[in-house]
């Protein structure tokens, strides 16, 4: 379990151990285009990005990891398909981690070519396992794609590599099943000892993907398992990294952060309470103060319902009630309760 899992080092941010769970993300610019790069992992930071992976397909954006490493403030890691020589170019151009698939990169010899390389400048390297890519022998013996053929190969590779002399590894094992994907990091929590990046790969968009990670994310973090996370989604990485933050945030896993809760509407509901609970989220989405926040849509539960938060609104006919610690502040004109509200976070703040 988590408590137990060897310690890491991925730049100046420490994994396994108890270490707080990581948050990941990948950029969908062009490695090669620098600026673009800079600019995405700048706006990710700020969002509460962690640890930020990047596409090395040539050599041209294995050469410009050292000069986007120079204008960010998080560790860097280098996805590597296929060409083991980008791996070692990666290396030697500042990744902070390599994420390699041992299966995809070829011969044992090109293998360790890159594990030497990781070696000589202290790096660790993400062994990384997706059910579409599972091999054959793997998938016939267990007559299909199951967790228990994904930690197998897994932790082939991972043996592979302990026998080129190298244990600073992360373990990755994906599938787009959530089910499976809960099943194979139960399995391989219990078999080995390295951190686990955990993740629902080739979720979907951002509504079918934040759901289908949650589940599983949540599924296998409450167990315990998982010390860096990724939600993959088919939309804006930022997306992926607010949706990170509520699942940890939600588990209890990361503090800090104002929580915004709001009811459902119902025939009650005289205010606009859909557009004011999100222009409520978008108010506080950078405020770092560790609070909830209420928006309810009536008089007749609000009140109550606001009463576990620290501040809260509550609306009426045109109007609505500002809570504190469920206690009511005043009555505002609807078009007034989102200033109002502003106004009491400021004087938290």
């Amino acid at each position: 379990m988590r408590e137990h899992t060897k310690v890491i080092s991925i730049g100046n941010v420490k994994i396994g151990g108890g270490n707080p769970v990581a948050i990941q993300s990948m950029t969908n610019t062009k490695t090669e285009d620098v600026n673009a790069t800079v600019g995405q992992i700048l706006e990710l930071e700020h969002a509460g990005c962690e640890i930020i992976r990047v596409a090395v397909p040539t050599m041209e954006a294995a050469e410009a990891l050292t000069d986007i490493k120079k204008e960010i403030h998080i560790p860097l890691v280098a996805d590597i398909h296929f060409d083991y020589k980008l791996a070692i170019a990666a290396i030697e151009h500042g990744a902070d981690k390599i994420r390699i698939n041992p299966g995809n990169i070829g011969s044992a010899e090109r293998v360790k070519a890159v594990v030497d390389a990781a070696k000589k400048k202290d790096i660790p390297i993400r062994v990384g396992v997706n059910s579409g890519s599972l091999e054959k022998e793997i998938v016939q013996k267990y007559g299909k794609v199951t967790a228990e053929g994904l930690v197998e190969s897994a932790l082939d590779k991972v043996h592979m590599i302990e026998d080129m002399g190298y244990d600073k590894l992360v373990i990755s094992i994906k599938s787009s099943d959530v089910l499976m994907c809960i099943k194979a990091h139960e399995l391989i929590a219990k078999q080995t000892e390295y951190p686990l990046h955990v993740g629902i790969t080739e979720s979907g968009s951002v509504f079918q993907g934040s759901i289908k990670s949650a589940v599983g994310l949540g599924t296998i973090l409450y167990q315990g398992i998982g010390d860096t996370i990724r939600v993959s989604l088919t939309g804006a990485p930022i997306e992926e990294v607010r949706a990170a933050k509520l699942i940890l945030k939600t588990l209890g896993l990361k503090k800090g952060g104002v929580s915004v809760v709001s009811c459902p509407t119902c025939g009650r509901t005289q205010i606009d309470l859909i557009s004011l609970a999100g222009k409520v989220e978008k108010l506080v989405e950078d405020i770092e103060l560790d609070i909830k926040v209420a928006v309810m849509g009536c008089v007749v539960n609000g009140p109550g319902e606001a009463r576990e938060a620290d501040l809260g609104i509550a609306g009426g006919k045109g109007e609505g009630l500002l809570l504190k610690k469920g206690e009511v502040i005043k009555k505002v004109p609807e078009e007034k309760l989102l200033d109002a509200l502003k106004e009491e976070l400021e004087k938290l703040i």
